[in-house]
């Protein structure tokens, strides 16, 4: 398996907080979601709402191949199971 390129999502590069370990040879970048959507709306004048919208459909939708940027909304396992994001019992 041939490693692609690892792609940049235009205008985000204060979101970038990692790459991936490279599972099957394919690392990627990882970027915060809210430092994106802080972005938008401070350098496009967009409000949340206007911000999650267009970033869902315009950036974190938008699939260019292996090398495709990971987005992801950080929260500690503890946010996670209070807000019910994950079931406890799901963890191992």
């Amino acid at each position: 398996m041939t490693e692609e390129p690892m792609m940049q999502a235009d205008g985000f590069d204060k979101a970038v907080i990692g790459i991936t370990d490279g599972v099957g040879g394919q690392m990627n970048l990882v970027y915060d979601i809210e430092k994106c959507l802080k972005i938008l709306m401070s350098r496009d004048g967009m409000d949340r709402d206007e911000a999650l919208e267009f970033f869902t459909f315009n950036v974190s939708g938008a699939y260019v191949g292996k090398g495709t940027p990971i987005f992801v909304w950080k929260m500690t396992l503890k946010e996670m199971i209070d807000g019910d994001v994950v079931q406890p019992a799901a963890i191992h």
